[in-house]
């Protein structure tokens, strides 16, 4: 792979582009996302692509002058995968901001990079439709980004997560080509999926320009199950529990009493009287009061209480509870989130040892789950001044990573790899996984202009 330069390939990229800043304020922004890490230094400037022709120009200018482009879209990644430092360049697709089309025949949405995902949701649900993948920051992150790290949320253990939910892309690669993958059918299978494999690419292979999104039809009935618990262990084992019962909840969440804490005090809400650790579990389709019997009764023996309701406005201030959560511990300092991932009976076993990894490294970790797929965010929180890449915070991630392989786990269950990961990596795929995929990457970015640094 070709040694990037820095410098004047930049400022010449920089000066031919329409709609681009080398205002310090600007460059700071585009630094880095909410994953908490600092860049050393800032981009050389931002490019704010409008149109599809903007990308192009800016992908060739790229190359012509070999310059590192950081893509962007809502800057909401959790990994480091949008960060940028001198030298680069970030291209910023947030004004590409337009639902494009609505079929509800078909139940598709044509969608730009920048339109937010609680977007796309409000729009479709005038046609009694839906978009899936749910991520928790629903309201700020954009479905580029969500293409970029494969979101999942909290209906993705029903419903599957983004790649599932993506029929089609129109990528832009890095000399400028313009790429179309996936198509408008349900079923295909002509030739290898390209589209499966952009999404959750992380930007190092093409920027999404346009997708082409499957909807779902609204559920007619949703039914919620709160449950609270005195300690985070009798929760995680309540969880899986409801997996051996056999059904599948749209939603099933857990919070443990650190972080029911820190939204209480956000939010002025009381969770934390009821419990120290906290389930949230939510079933819908025509069964869903059938089914939301079957999850009290197995729930009810862990729990030391339990609420159950069908209200949607009731179900709606529960769910709040789980989606401030990560703005209620950033209330406490800097936030890292871990993102690991393990078979969903091991749950209990999994928080058990992320309680002895903060015994062991000092660091204070807040843990939230997507419980019905396994899914953790362990939350490490450090003062405004500390490091989260070095010391006993980069620590406790380690620790994090090795106790879900251990545990016959994964790194990362959808925040993706990132800048921040880096190190696991090929712990977990083995090397010669990793050099195919850097063998695909050269294919596709000969230069290595694209994100360079993240996700492999």
């Amino acid at each position: 792979m070709a040694t990037l330069p820095s410098g004047g390939g930049a400022q010449a990229l920089l000066s031919a582009c329409r709609n681009a800043s080398t205002d310090p304020d600007a460059r700071a922004r585009a630094s880095t996302d909410r994953s908490g890490y600092v860049p050393g230094s800032v981009p050389d400037g931002v490019v704010y692509a409008e149109t599809v022709d903007d990308v192009v120009e800016a992908l060739r200018l790229a190359t012509r002058f070999r310059v590192p482009i950081v893509p962007r879209g809502a800057g909401t990644g959790l990994a480091g995968g949008s960060s940028a430092t001198a030298g680069s360049v970030v291209l910023d697709v947030s004004r590409m901001n337009r639902i494009l089309s609505i079929d509800p025949e078909e139940q598709q949405a044509v969608v730009q990079p920048g339109v937010l995902n609680a977007e796309v949701n409000a729009a479709t649900a005038r046609y009694g439709l839906f978009y899936a993948p749910d991520p928790a920051s629903t309201a700020i992150c954009s479905i580029g980004g969500n293409v970029a790290t494969n979101a999942g949320g909290m209906w993705c253990a029903k419903y599957g997560v983004t790649r599932e939910s993506v029929l089609s892309l129109q990528v832009v690669l890095a000399d400028g080509r313009i790429l179309k993958t996936g198509r408008n059918t349900i079923k295909g299978v002509s030739g290898y999926d390209l589209n499966a494999l952009l999404i959750g690419s992380e930007g190092t292979l093409g920027v999404v320009v346009e997708a082409t999104l499957r909807l779902l039809a609204k559920p007619l009935h949703t039914a919620t199950v709160a449950a609270y618990f005195a300690d985070a262990q009798a929760a995680a084992r309540a969880a899986s529990a409801i997996i051996a019962a056999r059904i599948q909840p749209a939603i099933l969440e857990f919070i443990d009493g650190g972080t029911l804490a820190a939204v209480d005090a956000m939010m002025g809400t009381d969770h934390s009287s009821r419990g120290n650790a906290f389930l949230l579990a939510q079933v819908d389709g025509h069964g869903a009061l059938l089914e939301q019997q079957v999850l009290v009764e197995a729930v009810t023996p862990f729990a030391t209480s339990v609420e159950q309701t069908d209200d949607d406005v009731r179900a709606a201030d529960l769910v709040a509870a789980r989606r401030n959560a990560i703005p209620a511990l950033q209330q406490l300092g800097r936030v890292s989130i871990g993102d690991i991932g393990v078979p969903r009976k091991r749950l209990a076993e999994a928080v058990a040892g992320l309680a002895g990894i903060a015994e062991r490294t000092g660091v204070k970790i807040f843990v939230i789950a997507h419980a019905a797929d396994g899914n953790l965010h362990p939350m490490v929180v450090v003062g405004p001044d500390e490091s989260i890449t070095e010391g006993p915070a980069k620590a406790a991630l380690g620790e994090m990573f090795h106790l879900a392989r251990r545990l016959g786990g994964t790194l990362t269950g959808e925040h993706g790899i990132g800048l921040l990961k880096q190190d696991w990596l090929e712990e977990e795929v083995g090397s010669l996984s990793l050099e195919l995929q850097h063998k695909i990457k050269a294919a596709f970015d000969p230069l290595g202009i694209l994100n360079p640094g993240k996700g492999i």
